[in-house]
């Protein structure tokens, strides 16, 4: 990065995906600058799933319990399952079929894929404040009611044009650009990046509203109502399972007048199914359901992350969360490269990491929305066989790129059924004993690349040494029965080794390499670091440091 730069990342869009990289960027130590053009958070519920995965993350930054206490989630944490009904009062049809209900407050262990923690049913407008305060700290410059109006890169930096509320105009000169600035992207216009997929599938308001539900509720603690009447369809989300509600309803954009705040009530009412409901609409929002993926999430120094990359349907809840890993992806990406550790070409990796995960997920939300509503107990076509299972899409993605070193090991090149410790997949999540207490071994990872080596994996652990210290990285070694004890699984077998093997885990959580045994005489594990982080044979480390 070009010296003068005045902050090392600007991060353009300052909504849930954008504060997440200025977090995640913040934990490995990179400042950043987050310019958003409102001059606040929205007050909007608007998105309240936050899945498994991205929970592990965010446990990782610290803010894990935090989140869990927030109003929504707490109000939330015992709901479970979605339903159909005539209405909210009247006559329920029954739960919709495996694949759609979901427990909330626990690890999600379907499909052999356990997690180090589970969902979060939390809302979106009190994530982005605990977001925001936790950037702040971590050295993030959250500039509010200022929109980037434009850009320029060269081979040293970018150097974003910008515009505050009161119409001054400046210029930031940066490193790198991340594009977190939503499904319609300036900073992707600006790059003439393109979108392929189905586009516009629907459009739907979102009514958020006050009113006593908890006689018709009858004590029922759900995600979502769906309710079907002749031709009339909702969805009815819980804020707080008593008076704060969201209602779901498909709308024309031509006939936006007719849904004034007098005809959402009545919509309300007959969701609810009491016609003389007392109603307090307080606000409404207008927003398409689509999927469609950025043909490239990255030029030169800008990349694009969260819906700036991709949009798709809400069904299955996987769009923020998605964005949400890609931050996670590219923050530590972009630390090692501001920091001198790896070759620019290791920002090359996320996309060939991280595009092919989101169209497969946007396809996966597609499917999903298509082949829904499906009711227990009922008729209906059989699920199309394309869907994959939900903790699979949330927990068995594959990474092919330069920044993983393929051990033979066979398996589909998309999505691994359940863990196994390749190269290419998100590290398995075993309890283990470690310092005398009970963890996660993903609690191991997230800050440096750590080799897990099994009790006999002496070999492994020298050479994987030998190689750090020529590349000048830190690495930590944990030894399987010295550092870390299986309290009910075999560690070696989860990983896919024998006892004299080791596998290395990227800051990320990615299994980058792996030997099932002692390094063979032909494995060139001496120029490991130089080929995962793309660099020249023999550069120098800690050649650029991270500006402040």
């Amino acid at each position: 990065m070009n010296a003068a730069a005045d902050t090392p990342v600007v991060i353009a869009g300052g909504s849930l995906v954008g504060l997440a990289t200025a977090l995640f960027l913040g934990k490995h130590g990179v400042p950043s600058m987050v310019v958003e053009r409102n001059e606040g958070l929205s007050p909007h519920p608007r998105a309240r799933g936050v899945n498994a995965r991205a929970m592990e993350l965010f446990r990782w930054a610290g803010i894990e319990d935090e989140l869990r206490s927030m109003p929504s989630a707490k109000a939330l944490a015992g709901n479970s399952g979605i339903i159909a009904a005539e209405s909210l009062a009247g006559k329920e049809m029954g739960a919709l079929k495996e694949g759609y209900h979901r427990d909330t407050g626990a690890a999600d262990d379907e499909a052999g894929w356990p997690g180090a923690t589970g969902w979060c049913l939390c809302h979106q407008h009190e994530v982005e404040p605990l977001l925001r305060e936790h950037a702040a700290r971590h050295g993030a410059d959250l500039r509010f009611g200022t929109e980037l109006t434009g850009f320029d890169q060269d081979a040293d930096g970018v150097t974003v044009r910008l515009r505050d509320a009161a119409g001054a105009e400046t210029s930031v000169r940066a490193g790198y650009l991340v594009g977190a600035d939503g499904a319609g992207s300036l900073v992707r216009r600006l790059l003439d990046i393109g979108t392929d997929g189905p586009g516009t599938l629907a459009h739907f308001l979102n009514v958020q509203f006050r009113a006593d539900l908890t006689g018709p509720l009858r004590g029922r603690r759900f995600v979502m109502c769906y309710t079907i009447s002749g031709s009339s369809r909702s969805g009815l989300l819980p804020v707080n399972n008593a008076d704060e509600w969201l209602l779901h309803v498909p709308y024309d954009p031509d006939r936006a007048a007719d849904f004034t705040p007098e005809h959402c009530a009545d919509l309300v009412r007959t969701a609810a199914g009491v016609a003389d409901l007392d109603v307090t609409v307080e606000g409404v929002a207008s927003w398409e359901s689509a999927g469609r993926v950025a043909r490239s999430f990255a030029a030169g120094r800008a990349l694009l992350v969260g819906d700036a990359a991709h949009v798709m349907p809400p069904t299955g809840a996987y769009g923020s969360n998605t964005g949400i890993q890609e931050a996670h992806n590219l923050a530590w990406k972009l630390a090692a490269v501001l920091r001198g550790q790896a070759g620019p070409a290791l920002l090359d990796t996320y996309e060939q990491e991280r595009r092919p995960v989101a169209e497969a997920t946007v396809e996966q939300a597609v499917l999903r929305s298509k082949d829904r509503p499906r009711l227990a107990g009922g008729p209906s076509p059989a699920p199309d066989p394309r869907i994959q299972p939900d903790p699979v899409v949330t927990f068995g993605q594959v990474y092919r790129s330069a920044a993983v070193e393929p051990d033979g090991a066979g398996g589909d090149p998309l999505w691994e059924p359940e863990p196994s410790g390749r190269p290419g997949t998100r590290a398995p999540h075993v309890i283990v004993k470690r310092d005398g207490r009970l963890a996660s071994t993903l609690d191991l990872y997230g800050d440096a690349f750590v080799l897990l080596a099994g009790p006999e994996g002496a070999a492994c652990a020298d050479a994987v040494a030998r190689a750090a210290e020529k590349a000048g990285i830190a690495v930590r070694t944990a030894v399987i029965g010295r550092d870390v004890e299986g309290v009910a699984v075999d560690l070696c077998g989860a990983h896919g080794l024998t006892p004299a093997g080791a596998v290395l885990v990227r800051p990320d959580g990615f299994v980058a390499w792996r030997s099932a045994g002692p390094p063979a005489a032909g494995d060139d594990v001496d120029g490991l670091f130089d080929r995962l982080l793309c660099r020249s044979a023999g550069a120098p480390a800690g050649a650029d440091r991270v500006a402040g």
